[in-house]
Parts: C-alpha cells; sequence; structure tokens
C-alpha cells in the first residue's frame, strides 16, 4: 500500500471511521469532514492520501449513502479493515450510572444499546452523530447527561467512560474500505485477494442470471452482492460485487467476459487484500 501521511473520515473527531483510521495508520493525520462528498472530494484535490468508508455494519447492514456515492467518486479501494464496535457509555468526571437521567448517541447507537438503555430506564436522545454527542456532554458538564460514543471520543472530549461495552449484543463489525485516486499493484498470485466492481444489467429478462454464469462455471467466488438504485429512481438497479481473485487470472477474465455481454456499464472499484478478519 502507499505511503499515507493522512487520511479523511466523515464525522468530527473521535467518531468510528477516525477510529479505524488510526489503527490502519497509526503515524497518519487525520482530516474530519462534514459530509461523504467532502471526504471523497479531498483525495481527489489531495488534501488527503486515503478516504477511509464505512460500507456495511453487521448489524446495519449497508450503509446506503457511501454505496451510492462510491460508483462516481472518482477513487479506487486500495484495501479493506473490519471495526470491531465497542460502544462505550460515558460522561464528566463524577458521572455514574445512577446520576445519568438521559442518554445521547446517533440513532444507530442508541438502537444498538436499547436493551440496555430500557433496562437502566435511561430517556433515548438521538443525536447528528456519536463523536458529536460526546462533545456536547463534555460541554454541558452535567453528571444526567451521558453519551455513547467511542473510545477515542472519550478520549478527546475528556469524558469517564462508565461502561466500555454498552451495547446490546457482543457481535458488531463495520466494515471500512481504504480509497485511492489510484488503482493498487498487487501480483495476481498473492493470496487472498479481493475484486470490487459495479455494474448495471440489460433491460432484458434473465440478464442477471446470465451475467453471473460466467462466474460460477468459472468457480470464482463471489463474497457479496448488492443491488441499489441511483437518483431515487425506479429505474434499471445497479449491482455492487465483490469476489475471490484477481482481474489478470484467466478465469476472472472469462466470467468478466460473460458478465460484460449482459451489462450496459461495468466500472472496477479496485482490486485489494482481503483482511484477515474474514478468516476468523
Amino acid at each position: 500500500m502507499i505511503k499515507i501521511e493522512n487520511f479523511s473520515f466523515q464525522g468530527i473527531n473521535g467518531a468510528y471511521s477516525e477510529l479505524a483510521g488510526k489503527n490502519i495508520f497509526p503515524e497518519a493525520d487525520s482530516l474530519a469532514c462534514a459530509t461523504f462528498e467532502e471526504m471523497f472530494q479531498t483525495v481527489r484535490e489531495g488534501k488527503a492520501n486515503v478516504a477511509i468508508v464505512p460500507i456495511e455494519n453487521s448489524q446495519a447492514g449497508r450503509v446506503a449513502d457511501t454505496q451510492r456515492l462510491i460508483p462516481n467518486s472518482q477513487l479506487k479501494i486500495i484495501g479493506e479493515y473490519f471495526l470491531e464496535i465497542k460502544h462505550c457509555l460515558m460522561g464528566i468526571q463524577g458521572t455514574t450510572l445512577e446520576t445519568i437521567k438521559r442518554v445521547h448517541s446517533h440513532e444507530q447507537a442508541i438502537a444498538q444499546c436499547r436493551d440496555n438503555l430500557i433496562r437502566h430506564d435511561k430517556e433515548m436522545k438521538v443525536e447528528a452523530d456519536t463523536a458529536g454527542s460526546a462533545k456536547l456532554v463534555s460541554e454541558w458538564n452535567n453528571i444526567e447527561d451521558a453519551a455513547i460514543a467511542s473510545e477515542l471520543a472519550a478520549q478527546i472530549y475528556n469524558l469517564n467512560i462508565i461502561d466500555s461495552n454498552f451495547q446490546d449484543t457482543s457481535y458488531n463489525v463495520t466494515r471500512f474500505l481504504v480509497m485511492s485516486k489510484d488503482m493498487a499493484n498487487y501480483d495476481k498470485d498473492l493470496p487472498n485477494l479481493i475484486t470490487t466492481l459495479v455494474f448495471k444489467v440489460r433491460s432484458l429478462p434473465a440478464a442477471l442470471y446470465k451475467s453471473l454464469g460466467g462466474f460460477a462455471t468459472n468457480q470464482i467466488n463471489m463474497t457479496k452482492l448488492e443491488s441499489f438504485s441511483v437518483k431515487n429512481t425506479f429505474a434499471q438497479t445497479n449491482f455492487y460485487l465483490d469476489f475471490e481473485g484477481h482481474l489478470d487470472d484467466k478465469p476472472v477474465q472469462n466470467a468478466m467476459e460473460e458478465l460484460g455481454f449482459h451489462t450496459e456499464r461495468l466500472d472496477i472499484l479496485g482490486v485489494y487484500e482481503a483482511s484477515k478478519f474474514r478468516q476468523k
């Protein structure tokens, strides 16, 4: 992977996306962006080397905004990272579970901690994001208010962690993509490579079935296939596909040729190493 001096992410400092970026690139500087569009733009303009892009969560499913924006971002996927999400309940110094009346966080974090919040009889307050909630609690300086956010957010906003694993279920993982202006150059003989692409099938009967037939006949394992719409219409659907292999592999070339016969549009988003997390 290229030398990374800085990365961009969507959210404010302390967001889970920033935590993921710091885990991948411990020495790199982080650049907070208000929107996903701004995050992609910073990389296109050279203000950041890569963007850290959340693409799906084991509980909440796909991140619709990024999946919609990625095909036209003009960036390429050069890596992936799986972050095990641990929602921390936090407050100012002196806050305890007993003093808390209101808990603030992003709606997804609230939902993922809902059973615990009900069990402890806490009022749920939905905010714009997790790290922003931590910042608000720090500013309010009130032992009756707490936030659900990352350990990094607690460090940044000087909050005390009351419970470091507050979510209702233990398995909560978000998959992030690392995206750059240039495609990564991996040797096709390296094991555990993933290719990602998006395509739009022709408006013909059985077009999707026929387009994917080459992957079956060439014994290529597809690890992800999802449909998504663009421009808020019910027009012909687009598909996001991950599969194991390199574009220079002969079986992959055969499958891609078959796919091309039945598509109106086909864009390669990247070839990159699969995370070791997939082996768990």
